[in-house]
């Protein structure tokens, strides 16, 4: 299905459980990851059949706009408008408006985590939940002073910070509060998180810390350290721990559902 936006069409594919007898479902909005420039939602097709069936919500799985034809604000602008858009025609949906849920892996959780604090701005309704896995929540720290464990990375941070830009292009970008979230100012009326955590992620202090903003802040907040996995574990492997975490998550989403 695809929906107009601002910043341009958005196209979003729908997951419904297989077996359910409901007219008015659960929805989570996920954003897919890769950077903010690459990949697309059919990255994670799979993914969202596992979690439609297993949590018995319907899954949006939306396509956003992406860098550098589409720097920042404007993919945070249209998961708003898309968010918004799904909330509208929550009934033609077969959704229900009041149990809404957001989340995604890398760029797609800094999405997610963007869009709350953007409704935030709004005095609008949270999400119940906002599920962050892996999440880049950090531009304004260089890629050479966190702690990348692969070593061609780590040998070549320019490549990271050349994505950067890609996204965050013009000074004071970066250090914004909707393109890092690690600067924002939280409220407890945010949505509840549930953060997904590898052990060797160069991402791993910002979301750490961030957990820990939200908590401090009066959020209600779950961690989960994913020992021996790198960033992406959740869709790279390795396996075993792959689909420990899409249990956990599927298991999180169903119960704020509920």
């Amino acid at each position: 299905m695809q929906v107009e936006t601002s910043v341009k069409t958005a196209d979003i594919s729908f997951y419904y459980p297989s077996n359910t007898e409901s007219h008015s479902l659960p929805v989570y909005v996920n954003f897919h990851g890769g950077a903010f420039i690459m990949h697309d939602k059919e990255m994670d097709d799979p993914y969202c059949r596992y979690l439609a069936n297993r949590t018995g919500c319907v899954i949006a799985n939306v396509e956003y706009a992406k860098a550098p034809e589409y720097p920042f604000p404007g993919p945070v602008e249209q998961v708003y408008e898309v968010f918004r858009w799904i909330k509208k025609n929550a009934g033609e949906l077969n959704i229900d408006a009041d149990k809404m849920m957001v989340g995604g892996q890398s760029s797609g959780a800094n999405l997610a985590a963007a869009l709350c604090l953007y409704l935030e701005q709004k005095e609008e309704q949270q999400p119940l939940l906002q599920m962050l896995s892996c999440p880049m929540l950090d531009f304004a720290t260089p890629f050479s002073h966190k702690p990348e464990p692969n070593l061609w990375r780590a040998r070549y941070p320019q490549a990271a910070h050349f994505l950067n830009l890609c996204y965050v292009p013009r000074k004071g970008q970066a250090e914004h509060p909707l393109a890092s979230p690690v600067r924002a100012v939280v409220s407890d009326r945010l949505a509840s998180a549930f953060i997904v955590i590898a052990e060797f992620d160069a991402f791993r202090p910002e979301a750490e810390h961030y957990a820990k903003k939200l908590r401090e802040a009066g959020v209600s907040v779950e961690q989960k350290l994913f020992k021996d996995c790198k960033h992406a574990f959740t869709h790279l492997g390795p396996r075993q721990k792959a689909e420990e975490a899409w249990e956990l998550i599927a298991r999180k989403i169903r119960e704020t559902a509920q």
